[in-house]
């Protein structure tokens, strides 16, 4: 079984290095990876002939700037694995992946699997606490950690793969934001397996400040709405509640300035019980700490993006959609 790793990096010179670095490590070589700068100002391409003379098979490619969807295309075009793995180029991948990867699909095969994220002992503060508030079920339902959901698991691109039957019989990524859930999606409608696999998953570096941190969970909340006009049945109740953090937590800061401060007792439950919950997960003061914003970036950014694109999108019906786009495209 040969594995074809599919990275699309865009200006990450010392993530990629680093990524590179942990496949070096890997106890079994029986992958090959597909580097593919998408029209990046600072190539990577040294990085990419360092590893290629440490012993990966690495093949770089460099293109014009197109987004990560069309790079990964790009780069299943030219791979040559049974499966197509993916990974975000600010991974790191532990030595075992591969090994156990294989072991598991040879037990038991699956057309897509992914696998959970972490954080790593080296990562900044910032991202551990980062990385608690996107994996915790407190906040995110356990959509992303791997352990207990509250909505069915669905692979995202950090730690994704599938089989090369699945590329030919399904397509490539589409150029949207959630591009991973929607190729899930068509996955599942062409009556492929999917499946969690706990015992692979990567260390993910996610956004290095609360700045960027906001930026991208306000794009999730935003694609949550295409992604409902895409197929109708994919919202579930787990997806409104950072919406019904923000307008939860509005109406209780009212009525705690106007009303009486009792009101904003639920709030303080809640940021308490999340400090709790990273201080016994990371057994950092200053990490449990940092969860608390992290938390409040995390639900207000995404409910934010979502109240905004439901009422432009859905309310107001204001821009063509991307639903819209495709029954264009397919002359409907």
């Amino acid at each position: 079984m040969k594995f074809s790793v599919i990275i699309p990096v865009y200006n990450r010179i010392g993530e990629v290095a680093e990524l590179l670095d942990s496949l070096k490590a890997q106890t079994s070589a029986n992958f090959e990876v597909i580097l593919v700068e998408d029209g990046s100002t600072m190539p990577c391409r040294q990085q990419a002939e360092n590893a290629a003379a440490a012993g990966i098979d690495v093949k770089y490619f460099f293109k014009e700037n197109e987004g990560r969807s069309i790079a990964r295309n790009y780069g299943m075009e030219r791979a040559t694995g049974d499966y197509f793995v993916f990974f975000d180029s600010d991974c790191v991948i532990p030595p075992e992946y591969f090994a156990t990867l294989e072991k598991l699909l040879s037990e038991n095969p699956l057309d897509c699997f992914g696998g959970p994220d972490a954080a790593h002992d080296s990562f900044s503060d910032t991202q551990k606490a980062i990385n608690y508030s996107m994996t915790s079920f407190l906040t995110t339902g356990g959509i992303r950690g791997g352990k207990v959901q509250l909505e069915k698991f669905t692979p995202r691109t950090f730690n994704m793969g599938f089989s090369r039957k699945v590329y030919e019989t399904v397509g490539g990524f589409r150029e949207m934001f959630s591009e991973d859930i929607d190729m899930s999606k068509r996955i599942l409608r062409e009556g492929f397996s999917i499946g969690l696999l706990r015992q692979v998953p990567v260390w993910h570096k996610r956004r290095v400040d609360f700045k960027k941190f906001f930026r991208q969970v306000y794009v999730f909340g935003m694609s949550r709405i295409t992604l409902k006009l895409l197929y109708p049945d994919s919202l579930k109740a787990v997806h409104t509640l950072p919406a019904v953090f923000v307008l939860g937590t509005l109406l209780l800061l009212v009525l705690g300035i106007f009303i009486s401060w009792w009101w904003l007792l639920p709030l303080g439950i809640y940021f308490a019980a999340i400090f709790a919950g990273a201080l016994v997960n990371t057994r950092n003061l200053k990490i449990a700490s940092m969860a608390v914003p992290a938390a409040i970036i995390q639900l207000g950014g995404y409910g934010l993006g979502f109240i905004k694109a439901f009422i432009s999108k859905i309310i107001l019906r204001r821009g063509r959609n991307l639903a819209e786009e495709i029954e264009i495209r397919k002359g409907k």
